[in-house]
């Protein structure tokens, strides 16, 4: 997994004549809640940053990242012979649609880690690697609201789980356009203001089958808990 280098000033040249569109070191700072933390990784660290950028302005992120994350998978599968099928087209209904959930999102309330949940995040990535599943269920059949609400009784909760990308950019993004996924769950969770969330768990492993899995998972805690976690 790479670490993340973050430049004072952090510029990305946008395409079809749009202007520069800037992101701070300020911004990078605040996005950066779990920076400080020691059981997470560089990756897993970047997760909940990137997701963070997103709450701080939804418009750049889509304008800036995922603008590049777009144009490099468009890249990677060209190669292939049904690129017009893989290719992620300009006119494809999530990456709209996308625009206008994210010209709404600004100065959200950002997400902080937590140790407790992080454990709980990567062991049940640990499970679905160890026995081949890609499920929210754990292989013992455990539902996810179950596995959580064991240490986080009567919060809100929920969980993204992503498969083939270890490398967070990618994980973010791929969630965020939610392609395939009708109810926009994944990018729901991202963006949520309804259930409150701002406590993450993160957890990256390998996946027999997909290569690598990553396991999100979300809680509401209350506003002095995560003022706690700075």
């Amino acid at each position: 997994m790479t670490k993340l280098v973050l430049p004072f000033l952090f510029l990305i040249m946008l395409s079809a004549g749009l202007s520069a569109q800037t992101w701070t070191d300020a911004e990078f700072r605040s996005a950066n809640t779990a920076a400080n933390v020691p059981y997470l990784s560089n990756e897993e660290k970047n997760i909940v940053m990137y997701m963070n950028l997103i709450r701080i302005d939804g418009e750049k992120f889509y304008y800036t990242f995922l603008e590049d994350y777009i144009n490099n998978y468009n890249a990677k599968v060209k190669k292939y012979r049904n690129y017009h099928q893989l290719k992620i087209a300009r006119n494809n209904t999530y990456y709209v649609s996308l625009l206008k959930h994210l010209q709404a999102v600004k100065n959200l309330p950002l997400y902080y880690p937590d140790e407790k949940l992080t454990l709980l995040s990567k062991n049940h990535a640990q499970d679905l690697n160890k026995n081949n599943i890609d499920t929210h269920e754990s292989s013992d059949g455990t539902k996810f609201a179950k596995r959580l609400a064991r240490y986080f009784p009567n919060k809100n909760m929920s969980e993204n789980i992503d498969f083939g990308y270890s490398n967070s950019i990618d994980i973010v993004c791929h969630l965020l356009l939610d392609c395939g996924v009708p109810s926009l769950g994944h990018r729901l969770n991202i963006l949520d203001q309804k259930n409150k969330f701002n406590t993450v768990g993160v957890g990256i492993q390998r996946h027999p089958t997909y290569t690598w899995c990553a396991v999100i998972d979300f809680v509401s805690q209350p506003i002095y808990y995560t003022n706690n976690q700075r």
